[in-house]
């Protein structure tokens, strides 16, 4: 008798996530040990209701379309499951007979996989947990980089240059871009890509220096002066000298983080009414963390790799670890993968190095050796005619 299987995502969909569902149900099938495999709709809401969408049978060509659709295929969610609902999920996985589970996702889903593994084991069931790694924000420890953070990275790296030729070839006003990364500043500093692409000032900063904000406009008027056009990338999670975000929305997410936005239009505000500098403010949000057309092809290799892997050490008989991934970064990158203990990354969050920011707004010549191989095969070349 077959294996029967569940997989579901949790947090904020990245252009892969999909892709590493397609590496999961391709490698069950072709195992052929697995008999039912099920994915929990909308994550652990739908663990919570036995809600779970069977993709045993789904046509092969269906689930090939998964690594050009965006967001969460099957659904995802915010929920942290409290001691309250660990019963309930335990129950879940008895009805449906379930013997491995995977769960996709960034730290607290890998806080989720390490509770789920303790309790079962607790109650005698013998199901094989293993985490996926999935987080655009690069936050994931122990792992190089995480699935998703490539393309979000080659969004904000290409759109920034776009923005910086805007900005350097109609000089009329600051450009300031907010991009996602409430904590950590990985994104964001793949925007200061478009310092080295085009002939553009640009300024960068990252929620893990805080921002004193008198020195920030006076490093943007002293930019603006050099009449080159100025574009200023912000991270959405920038906070001041206090420690609170120049910008909140006032909403706290499922997961008890408060949701960061409008940093730019802050920002923006600030150029305008105390430098009386024009300025605007651009901010692509969702569309930065989902745009298929930006998928980087190695962050798709390497997202169909670890749902398939995960698949494999389960079948094997491992559990109660997080894939993660080993980078070869030379003459031409290659990666191999490993299996990182959940204790180890449970709730661990990798902040942004602090010797790759210079003078608390340029990004060093290191982050673009670390993340250029997972974001795109080389710098843009532009026609710069000015």
């Amino acid at each position: 008798m077959g294996k029967n299987i569940l997989v579901a995502h949790g947090g904020g969909p990245t252009a892969v996530i999909n892709t590493s569902l397609q590496g999961v149900v391709e490698a069950a099938r072709a195992s052929g040990q697995v008999d039912r495999i099920y994915a929990a709709r909308f994550g652990a809401e739908g663990i919570l209701k036995g809600d779970l969408i069977d993709l045993t049978n789904v046509p092969a060509s269906t689930i090939a379309r998964l690594s050009i659709t965006p967001a969460s295929a099957i659904g995802s969610c915010r929920r942290k499951l409290t001691d309250a609902d660990y019963p309930t999920v335990i129950e879940t996985l008895k009805k449906f007979s379930i013997d491995c589970f995977f769960y996709n996702g960034g730290n607290d889903s890998m806080d989720t996989c390490n509770k789920v593994s303790k309790l079962a084991q607790a109650k005698g069931l013998d199901v094989k947990v293993i985490g996926i790694p999935k987080t655009m924000d690069n936050d994931l420890d122990v792992t190089d980089h995480c699935p998703g953070f490539g393309s979000a990275g080659r969004y904000a790296a290409e759109s920034a240059c776009e923005l910086a030729l805007d900005a350097s070839g109609l000089p009329i006003h600051v450009v300031v871009l907010e991009l996602m990364g409430r904590n950590a500043g990985w994104v964001t500093a793949a925007s200061a890509l478009a310092a080295r692409a085009t002939d553009c000032e640009v300024l960068t900063y990252l929620p893990e220096v805080p921002v004193d904000e008198d020195r920030m406009l006076a490093d943007i008027e002293k930019a603006w002066a050099r009449g080159k056009g100025l574009l200023v990338t912000v991270s959405e999670g920038i906070c001041g000298l206090d420690g609170k975000p120049l910008a909140s929305t006032g909403i706290v997410d499922g997961f008890g983080h408060t949701i960061p936005g409008g940093t730019a239009q802050h920002v923006t505000d600030a150029i305008i009414q105390k430098l009386g500098i024009k300025s605007r403010a651009e901010k692509p949000g969702l569309l930065g963390r989902a745009a298929i057309p930006y998928a980087s092809r190695v962050d798709r290799e390497e997202a169909y790799a670890v749902g398939k892997y995960a698949v494999e050490m389960a079948l094997k008989g491992e559990s109660d670890y997080m894939v993660a991934i080993d980078a070869h970064r030379g003459e031409k990158y290659s990666f191999d993968l490993f299996l990182a203990p959940l204790s180890q990354v449970a709730n661990v969050e990798k902040k942004f190095p602090l010797e790759w920011i210079v003078d608390g707004n340029r990004i060093d010549d290191r982050f673009f050796d670390y993340a250029m191989p997972l974001m795109m095969e080389s710098v843009p070349q532009y026609a710069i005619l000015r």
